[in-house]
């Protein structure tokens, strides 16, 4: 009966170390796969590209949160973002997107695409309306996106805004030191 308490002592607190190891480990989120990270962008680049802006429900949530460098708050839900987007068509109805390169790691889409297109319509920005300048522009970015059960959620959206106004034809002027008065 000795030898037995003694294993015991020995191998209880191993056992219960052990299940105090398992129980505390951090579950491993389940992630998206880069064939579902393709057909993702897939819908993306033919939604854009194809003015289809209705394949946008195949990767988006209703109530996707997408914070766009360009836009002056967060765009909140999809329809806010289908009419974020058609306002870029009709500023260049011949948007042209390219995903350049994908990286998928976990519940995280990570994108550097290029845009281009002329600018023939009426272009809202956070700067107000420009007219159209007839001038093409070429750009590119990256956006994050976080997934979840094969939908975006939500989305970061990043490049170089000024670069896109410069090529529209915007100057930038520096501040002049005001005048002194007589």
């Amino acid at each position: 009966m000795k030898k037995l308490l003694l294993k015991l002592t020995k191998v209880v607190p191993l056992i219960l170390l052990l299940c105090f190891a398992i129980g505390c480990q951090k579950q491993v989120e389940e992630g998206i796969t880069e064939e579902q990270g393709k057909a993702i962008g897939d819908d993306y680049e033919r939604a854009r590209n194809e003015v289809n802006l209705a394949l946008l429900d195949n990767i988006y949530v209703p109530d996707v949160v997408v914070h766009d460098c360009s836009a002056p708050e967060d765009i909140i839900g999809l329809d806010a973002l289908k009419e974020y987007y058609s306002h870029t068509h009709k500023a260049f109805p011949d948007l042209y997107a390219t995903i350049d390169e994908m990286t998928v790691k976990g519940d995280k889409i990570i994108w550097v695409w290029t845009f281009t297109g002329t600018n023939t319509g009426l272009f809202h920005t956070p700067l107000g309306d420009i007219p159209a300048t007839g001038k093409k522009v070429q750009f590119s970015g990256v956006a994050i996106d976080r997934v979840d059960k094969g939908k975006i959620v939500e989305e970061w959206v990043y490049f170089n805004v000024l670069q896109v106004l410069q090529q529209l034809g915007f100057t930038i002027t520096p501040p002049q030191p005001p005048k002194e008065k007589k």
